[in-house]
């Protein structure tokens, strides 16, 4: 084999995604023929000996990708919150997985899970763009100034602007309405935040796409793989632009098949939160 980035090497090991392999460099946790490594370091995992935390590198897994319908009061992380479950723990299958992204504890709806650190970088760094669909139920219609101020971006209370979004009403009923919120951005709880700063008040909070992949007919807790065409597309890059069908909830335009959890629980480890 060839020189590698150490980080990149970590990743296909299923150490998490490369940001979570930086902290490990960082931290000191990472060693190649017995030196310290650095961050920006390369390495050959066919002739030098790489160990983390002491222990070898294990060898690279075979990647596995799923979709969650993660429910409300479920966090997106390897480590649990007081007696709060983890995306983790509703996925049972005997393999250590990653979030990749976030949904805050008070939102639901779709989450990928894998352990492809490659993929999870390409769909977390903010250079990519990935769009993502939210439909938001707010306590009260926003009128026509407040959609306005949405979609072009409002100064959120840590001073930063929000970026430019897609924002239409999808249906009102009585005082409430649902919201169709498009966005390239993902900022730690940025739709709620905006939403305050318009004076609005958001009730509920689904995400129901990233990029092509929909939410389908998931429901709260349920999973699924995703299809060979899907990994496909997903790692391309190209899913939305290729696969139309799946802008409305069934990627590739197939049957989908629906896994019920079955309350198995991840297996505890070293934590790794590299899509904060």
């Amino acid at each position: 084999m060839t020189q590698q980035r150490l980080q990149k090497i970590l990743a296909q090991a299923g150490l998490g995604s490369r940001r979570a392999c930086e902290e490990l460099i960082r931290e000191g946790r990472v060693t190649v023929d017995g030196r310290a490594a650095v961050l920006g370091g390369s390495a050959d995992p066919a002739s030098e000996e790489i160990r983390v935390d002491g222990e070898p590198l294990p060898k690279p897994e075979a990647s596995v990708y799923v979709a969650l319908n993660k429910p409300v009061g479920v966090v997106s992380s390897l480590v649990a919150q007081g007696d709060r479950s983890t995306v983790c723990d509703l996925v049972d299958l005997p393999i250590r997985l990653y979030p990749v992204g976030r949904l805050d504890v008070d939102s639901e709806g779709l989450i990928l899970l894998t352990n492809d650190g490659d993929t999870t970088f390409r769909l977390t760094h903010p250079k990519y763009g990935h769009e993502k669909e939210y439909r938001v139920l707010l306590s009260r219609a926003p009128d026509e100034e407040q959609i306005e101020a949405w979609r072009r971006g409002v100064v959120l209370p840590d001073g930063e602007k929000a970026l430019p979004a897609s924002v239409d009403v999808a249906e009102s009923f009585g005082r409430k309405a649902w919201v169709k919120v498009v966005m390239r951005q993902g900022r730690k709880r940025q739709i709620r935040e905006t939403a305050r700063v318009l004076g609005l008040r958001v009730e509920r909070l689904v995400r129901v796409r990233i990029d092509g992949l929909g939410l389908g007919n998931l429901k709260p807790g349920q999973w699924r793989r995703l299809s060979a065409g899907e990994i496909e597309r997903l790692k391309s890059g190209s899913v939305r632009r290729k696969d139309p069908a799946a802008r409305h909830g069934n990627p590739g335009g197939r049957p989908v098949a629906v896994t019920q959890n079955r309350g198995g629980r991840a297996k505890s480890g070293r934590r790794m939160d590299g899509n904060g």
